[in-house]
């Protein structure tokens, strides 16, 4: 069973893979007990924020065999997410990236290299 640093360096990969932009990993460990890393990435498109869910949930399951507890949004809300339960994967377009500005609010996590 791949750890929480695991699972969040193989999100973060497959994003990158499927070029997702502004690829972030936020250490939430002692900050917060909703997860212990946050993954945030944007999507240019409709399209391609669906494309970047797919590929993270499939393709995390065919690396590490984890899947996620639940996935919730859609495109047209700009705002996909995917809970791996010590990882929370937030899919954004840049408008509501910026918007809901998670890096700020949680500004105090460390991040973390994926690369």
């Amino acid at each position: 069973m791949p750890d929480a640093l695991t699972i969040v360096k193989t999100c973060a990969k497959f994003a990158d893979e499927i070029q997702a932009e502004d690829i972030v990993i936020l250490d939430m460990r002692g900050i917060s007990s909703i997860a212990d890393y946050f993954l945030i990435c944007n999507g240019t498109s409709m399209p391609h924020l669906k494309a970047v869910s797919r590929e993270i949930r499939t393709k995390t399951e065919e690396a590490i065999g984890e899947k996620p507890r639940s996935s919730d949004g859609d495109a047209p809300s700009q705002w996909l997410v995917i809970d791996y339960i010590d990882v929370v994967v937030h899919i954004f377009h840049e408008e509501k990236r910026s918007l809901y500005a998670l890096e700020d609010l949680w500004s105090d996590a460390p991040r973390v290299e994926f690369e």
